[in-house]
């Protein structure tokens, strides 16, 4: 335990776990860097609560999974598959030792029409649940149904940063523990006004800038999606002193981890929103934030699901600049306005209500129930249902 630092979580670990054992669930909120993400599973882990059963933590993507895991065991000072390990599609490192498990939300829908009612498992982490990914809230539908017909002894544990805990809480029956404060403080500034460049250039120009003003620390930038990224890489081409590394849902993993690992020199990471995701890349001390991000929308018009670059929500923009503040204070560079800021929307929409639901209302009926009358958290638009049956 020697290698942990202090991290704000800790103080109130005895009341998380308190909690959850007087209660079948739990809505935990906790701001960037206070440790929720490896701290949490990690003393539930160790409390007496759930003799032999497993704990599964989700997370919504699968570069999360690999690195929490990674870090939970290393702060155990044990080897990953053994009591900490994790599952992704098409990776596992998991053995009959492994009582904590990180997986991708996608691959608990599809365990649970095979496993019906988690044998083996007796709690369920939702973290970075206000993502609100349609596999999300499909696997917390699920599972709250299974806490609520026959196994009451199932627990529920929802993690977040920036969720309004209200409505959440309400529809659990669960209480509320909030975390408060940041590791570290972080320095916003925003762009005196308005600008016509593209992003890429725009995204480039901030990291030339912040190199040249800010000699130590790493850099992360944020762009909306693969094809931004490959422009701001060739733009940033002749950069020295630093190496410029890609981060994105397509890369091997390998690759992606090339992120997160020691190189001994100064990394600027050009990243989608993967990097708002619980993961620390040590070192971050700049963000720069382009303030867009690529979402899936169903266009009813047509029939069809397609990509869309979007403003991101205010509670993405306190995800992203909170990277700057793991490690120590930080600066997070927004390139929009602070009055655009203002009229920015204070959460993401969920998918459930904007995007193709094909596959969910066939995972629905394959459980034995309607879309209309399943226990949805929030239940999807009529027109939506009807255009995916």
């Amino acid at each position: 335990m020697s290698r942990l630092v202090q991290l704000p979580i800790d103080a109130q670990l005895p009341e998380i776990i308190e909690a959850l054992r007087e209660n079948a669930s739990l809505v935990l909120l906790a701001p960037p860097g206070a440790g929720k993400t490896t701290r949490v599973p990690s003393a539930l882990l160790n409390a007496d609560l759930f003799d032999e059963g497993r704990i599964l933590v989700l997370q919504p993507r699968r570069v999360a999974a690999r690195t929490t895991a990674r870090r939970i065991a290393w702060e155990r000072g044990e080897e990953i598959g053994g009591m900490v390990g994790y599952r992704v599609r098409f990776e596992k490192k998991t053995s009959a030792a492994t009582r904590l498990e990180i997986v991708t939300e996608g691959l608990l829908t599809r365990r649970l029409q095979s496993d019906p009612f988690l044998e083996g498992v007796a709690c369920v982490i939702f973290d970075e649940f206000h993502e609100r990914s349609l596999n999300a809230d499909l696997g917390l539908a699920l599972v709250r149904e299974i806490q609520r017909d026959v196994r009451p002894e199932l627990k529920i544990v929802i993690m977040s940063a920036t969720l309004d805990p209200g409505p959440i809480a309400d529809w659990l029956g669960a209480p509320t523990i909030s975390v408060p404060g940041r590791t570290y403080p972080v320095e916003i500034s925003y762009d005196p006004q308005p600008s016509t460049k593209r992003t890429a250039e725009r995204v480039s120009s901030a990291i030339t800038r912040a190199l040249r003003e800010h000699s130590t620390g790493h850099i992360l930038a944020f762009l909306p999606g693969v094809g931004e990224i490959n422009r701001c890489l060739d733009l940033l081409d002749s950069i020295e002193g630093a190496e410029v590394i890609p981060l994105h849902g397509r890369l091997p993993p390998k690759a992606q981890d090339r992120a997160f690992a020691e190189l001994g020199r100064r990394k600027i990471i050009l990243s989608t929103n993967i990097a708002e995701t619980p993961v620390t890349i040590d070192g971050v001390e700049v963000v720069i934030d382009s303030g867009l991000e690529r979402q899936p929308r169903f266009d009813r018009a047509v029939g069809l699901e397609r990509l869309e670059t979007v403003r991101i929500s205010r509670a993405s923009a306190d995800q992203r600049a909170g990277r700057a503040g793991r490690t120590g204070p930080g600066l997070c560079r927004r390139l929009w306005t602070e009055s655009a800021h203002r009229g920015l929307a204070t959460s993401i929409r969920p998918e459930v209500q904007r995007v193709d639901l094909c596959r969910a209302v066939l995972e629905v009926h394959a459980w034995g129930s309607s879309p209309e009358e399943f226990g949805w958290f929030e239940a999807p638009q009529t027109e939506i249902i009807e255009a995916a049956r």
